[in-house]
């Protein structure tokens, strides 16, 4: 049995998605649908692995739902979120009391999204 989960959040504002999403995270965008011209927009993000749906539509998704996801890479992710100077977002590496290295960025609809890296086992 195979199984992929992939989240629903909730947005409010399709261009500050975007550059939330695309501009900052490097997700790529993988399809859009809207019922009619002037009607929310449910569209699809990617990266590598992950994948969300974004989603204007009342119901779909809480504003300030929590992601944890699991990397190998929480350094280069700092890195690159850092390069690119987002004017909404710087974000740090904290260390959490669980034994990983977070990396937290919260989107312009206050969902986050938590980086997580756990020591290797050797």
């Amino acid at each position: 049995m195979k199984f992929q989960v992939i989240p629903i959040l909730r947005i409010f504002d399709e261009a500050k998605a975007k550059e939330f999403y695309v501009d900052f995270l490097g997700f790529q965008i993988d399809w859009e649908h809207r019922f009619e011209e002037n009607t929310p927009v449910y569209f699809q993000v990617s990266r590598d692995s992950m994948q969300f749906h974004l989603s204007e539509h009342s119901g779909d998704g809480t504003p300030g739902t929590r992601i944890f996801i699991e990397t190998d890479s929480i350094d280069a992710l700092y890195e690159e979120f850092s390069a690119k100077q987002y004017k909404y977002n710087r974000p740090s590496i904290v260390e959490a009391p669980w034994g990983a290295r977070i990396l937290e960025v919260i989107d312009p609809f206050s969902n986050i999204i938590q980086f997580n890296q756990f020591p290797s086992p050797d």
